[in-house]
């Protein structure tokens, strides 16, 4: 009887765990710009729709790929590595290559003044840092250790939690 019941807890402990990796595996929801909805930060009028377009575009052709720590192409990015690329390939902005190096770019902006294109920056363990770029609505876009390139909510309760600053990068080029 003993024998009967742990087949079928491990049956049942079998399914549960191909259901969760299923469901880890459904893909990632396809995010667009939220239009009526007011931007956090002030002073660029309607260049806030053009750049969250331009940003949620080139995050559509970045969606997925893979993590890796000092990755720098499609086969595998990481954070500070995807900020600086998206920045260089749509501002021509060159910036430094560690998050560190890009938490100094720049000029300090509040969180509740952001505005899309403004990097957003975490510590997220002792001596470990993230960097993401904000594309307005409360959302910004990273390369996440364990979902890639992706999109979060700044008002998730782990990045609340880890919040560090945000920078807003000098784009004039008078």
């Amino acid at each position: 009887m003993s024998q009967c019941r742990a087949r079928l807890h491990l049956s049942s402990l079998s399914l549960v765990l191909m259901l969760l990796l299923l469901a880890g595996c459904a893909g990632q929801p396809t995010y667009q710009r939220t239009s009526g909805v007011p931007y956090a930060g002030t002073g660029h009028g309607s260049d806030h729709s053009a750049v969250s377009d331009a940003l949620y575009d080139y995050y559509h052709q970045w969606r997925g790929v893979p993590y890796r720590y000092g990755g720098v192409d499609r086969s595998g990015i990481d954070c500070s590595s995807f900020v600086r690329q998206t920045m260089s390939d749509l501002k021509s902005l060159n910036l430094p290559r560690t998050t560190s190096a890009q938490a100094l770019a720049g000029q300090p902006v509040p969180p509740g003044n952001l505005s899309p294109g403004d990097l957003v920056f975490f510590k997220t363990g002792y001596r470990s840092k993230h960097v993401g770029i904000y594309v307005g609505d409360g959302r910004f876009m990273h390369a996440s250790t364990s979902r890639g390139v992706t999109m979060s909510r700044l008002d998730n309760v782990y990045w609340q939690r880890h919040y560090w600053q945000s920078r807003r990068l000098n784009t004039r080029t008078n």
